[in-house]
């Protein structure tokens, strides 16, 4: 959702819609094999089907010579994440096919407060349903109280300050 992340490996074309899943879908956070993320101290993103529940976020055009590069990010190859496609409705009501990323053989587990703060910073910036934005911010974190990598509190720190002067 939050494009600096994607930024690092790959060339982001455009935001082209904010969109909901349209295949009963939920957000989770979890650990690969119960395993803490050594990168974010606490579960990361997930989805999972869900009948009735909803998830929203951003459709990002990407050129296909970046999709290795992002599978790599994501953790395909190591088998953390399993590429899917899903089906999506825009606000203006358009359906679209993407990809995602699937957790596979996980523990639910709390994100880090920095990371929960990733997801709703991302979630604010790009303008998702108001509604939703409450329900992550509702989301409760894991008591981490640490620092994740300089780069990544640098572009939290960079796109707070963004936010709050808008």
């Amino acid at each position: 959702m939050q494009p600096p992340q994607y930024n690092q490996h790959c060339t982001t074309e455009s935001a082209q819609a904010v969109e909901e899943l349209d295949s009963d879908f939920k957000l989770d956070f979890g650990n690969f094999q119960g395993k803490t993320s050594q990168r974010w101290h606490g579960g990361i993103a997930t989805i999972f089907q869900s009948p009735g529940d909803e998830v929203w976020g951003v459709v990002w055009k990407m050129h296909t010579s970046n999709l290795n590069s992002l599978d790599e990010q994501e953790g395909v190859e190591s088998g953390t994440y399993v590429v899917i496609e899903v089906k999506v409705l825009t606000q203006e009501g358009k359906q679209l096919t993407c990809r995602s990323y699937l957790m596979t053989n996980y523990e639910s587990a709390p994100p880090s407060p920095q990371y929960k703060k990733v997801i709703c910073l991302g979630a604010k910036e790009n303008g998702l349903p108001l509604e939703y934005q409450e329900k992550l911010k509702a989301i409760e974190p894991n008591d981490y109280k640490g620092k994740v990598s300089e780069e990544m509190e640098e572009i939290l720190n960079k796109e707070e300050q963004k936010l709050c002067r808008t």
